[in-house]
């Protein structure tokens, strides 16, 4: 299938290689033009503009925050007055409910389709296409982008013709994660205040839970192995942030996501903006008295 993929960050860059590995025809693009280069080895036709990259109908997009997306997408050569009548844009990012709203309403008024399809995982479960994949949109168009989805992940799950459930599904489940962060973090740290080493606490609880994300997480926090960040801290802030915001459409209180949101700030004011968001485990062990 042939399709443009846009953003080829930690995430991005791997996922458009499995698609490439699976014999996919991909026009690449990405503002550090060198990124796209690396792609070439495995036959990815690197594209010069926005416009290159929506040629197929076809565009994939894998950018950081809504900002970005949006300055993708319109204006003069943005994704929106790129794409051909018919076309479809697939954004794979954690994005606003407000922004996925938008897109759907401009691409529909340009007689385009938008779907949200959201990935679960961090940069290694994108590199052994491992990703869980959120899908929602008009029915014609997920099945349209069906074949590139199914390349991404060991799950793909379609919810329904509104693409804004797909980022809502995306934010409950990045909630999750942010607040067994807190959580495991508190437990680490309550722990080793009582003489009980965290790697040994980690194989206790792992045996409780069983559960991949308590592993993954857990073995970075008692590693420290919080750089190079395999999901910044500033954009597990920005995801929090996209949390509280439904929340406060949907008139859902969620202290707990208020808690998370101060302990990132926290963790910004100290200048851990870069490091992974794991590093909250860091935060609350100093907090504690743990250095």
């Amino acid at each position: 299938m042939k399709a443009g993929f846009i953003g080829l960050g930690n995430m991005g860059r791997p996922i458009a290689r499995n698609l490439l590995k699976a014999g996919h025809e991909l026009a690449v693009f990405n503002r550090t033009a060198q990124r796209a280069q690396e792609l070439v080895a495995w036959q990815a036709r690197v594209a010069e503009s926005i416009a290159q990259a929506c040629a197929a109908g076809v565009v994939l997009t894998m950018l950081s925050d809504d900002h970005a997306l949006a300055e993708c997408c319109f204006g003069e050569k943005g994704i929106l007055a790129s794409l051909p009548p018919g076309g479809l844009h697939v954004s794979l990012s954690t994005i606003s409910v407000k922004l996925a709203q938008h897109l759907t309403e401009h691409h529909a008024q340009r007689g385009q389709s938008f779907v949200s399809a959201p990935v679960f995982g961090r940069p290694p479960a994108a590199e052994s296409a491992q990703l869980v994949v959120v899908a929602a949109g008009p029915g014609e168009a997920v099945e349209r982008a069906r074949p590139l989805l199914e390349v991404m992940g060991r799950k793909l799950f379609v919810l329904g013709p509104s693409a804004v459930i797909a980022n809502s599904m995306k934010l409950t489940g990045n909630f999750l994660i942010a607040s067994m962060l807190e959580a495991l973090s508190e437990a680490f740290a309550l722990a080793q205040k009582s003489g009980i080493q965290p790697v040994q606490a980690l194989e206790i609880l792992n045996g409780l839970f069983q559960s991949p994300v308590y592993e993954g997480y857990g073995r970075i926090m008692v590693e420290k192995r919080f750089e190079p960040a395999g999901f910044k801290m500033t954009l597990g802030l920005k995801d929090v942030r996209l949390i509280l915001a439904a929340a406060d459409g949907a008139s859902v209180p969620m202290p707990l996501a208020s808690l998370v949101h101060d302990q990132l700030v926290s963790g910004l004011g100290r200048g851990m903006g870069e490091v992974d968001w794991s590093a909250l485990a860091q935060l609350v062990a100093e907090n504690a008295g743990i250095r």
